[in-house]
């Protein structure tokens, strides 16, 4: 549980707290994913970029010292400016950039319940730790409450909330033309999902994003996620099973009488996806199990 808090604290925060080494190290990978999209990969979420005669329209931005190492990054492909920079969630991973976009010229935008927990100090309760309130050169100034879209660089962008999922002001981001799909940390490729039930998140919303998702895209659609490799429709098919196996079975246990604690050491539960390599990141099976015991005993 150590090493998980310690994960935890960087995610959640939206500057990293590193020396010197630690900065020089991190190298900004650039990845073509269409003519006109790319993946950038740091220290923190994944972003990408569209790119083409309007500017560019870029999604999160990791953390706030990786800054110009990402301009430069995107300078490598194109002089334009980025002119939109879409939060996905509020994590610090994704939005501790913000403040120095905004000074570079990009307009935010976000779903409203992202500026609403950067306007304010979260407190969460499992760790007894506060994240204060971001300064308002950091906030979103373009909200939305359900979905809207851009016409930008010759391609209609179509941005959706996805409900209680993550948190409770994830996006995904879709690029219609280049048929892109950036899903934000309603999905981590190949591993066990953070779902943050102090941000608003649930398995179940978790769960209905997936499918949300696969409504949207094709076979052919490419996925970026929030952390990890690039993806696709089958492996995101696969992913929505995992969780739905997972959900089956710590529903049934819930049903039996069995309390948190006796769901959380049961290792039956994910023992399939455990064999498998998902929970040897940061995610463990335990966790993932303690997660869904929780939020689907609160929604019963």
């Amino acid at each position: 549980m150590k090493f998980l808090k310690s994960i935890l604290t960087i995610i959640l925060a939206s500057t990293a707290s590193v020396g010197f080494a630690q900065k020089k190290a991190v190298q900004i990978k650039v990845t073509k994913v269409t003519d006109h999209v790319y993946m950038l990969v740091g220290q923190g979420g994944n972003i990408a970029i569209s790119v083409g005669k309007d500017g560019v329209f870029m999604i999160d931005d990791q953390f706030a010292h990786l800054t110009p190492k990402i301009l430069k990054a995107i300078e490598s492909v194109t002089d334009k400016p980025v002119e939109f920079l879409i939060n996905t969630h509020w994590h610090g991973d994704h939005t501790g950039g913000n403040k120095n976009m905004q000074k570079e010229g990009a307009v935010i935008v976000a779903h409203e319940n992202v500026r609403k927990r950067m306007s304010m100090d979260q407190f969460n309760k499992e760790r007894n730790t506060t994240k204060k309130a971001s300064p308002k050169e950091a906030l979103p100034v373009v909200t939305f409450s359900k979905d809207v879209s851009f016409f930008f660089n010759d391609e209609s962008i179509f941005i959706f909330h996805v409900h209680e999922a993550h948190t409770d002001g994830d996006a995904m981001v879709y690029f219609t033309e280049s048929n892109v799909l950036h899903t934000g940390d309603a999905y981590f490729q190949g591993k066990y999902p953070f779902i943050d039930l102090n941000s608003g998140g649930s398995a179940q919303g978790y769960i209905a994003a997936i499918k949300k998702a696969l409504l949207v895209i094709n076979d052919d659609t490419k996925i970026i996620p929030g952390h990890r490799n690039l993806s696709n429709k089958a492996a995101l098919k696969l992913y929505l099973e995992m969780l739905e196996s997972i959900e089956k079975k710590v529903i049934a246990e819930i049903k039996a009488g069995k309390t948190e604690e006796e769901v959380t050491q049961n290792n039956a539960i994910t023992k399939k996806y455990d064999d498998l390599g998902y929970g040897d990141w940061f995610i463990s099976g335990e966790v993932l199990r303690k997660t869904f015991y929780k939020s689907l005993q609160k929604a019963k």
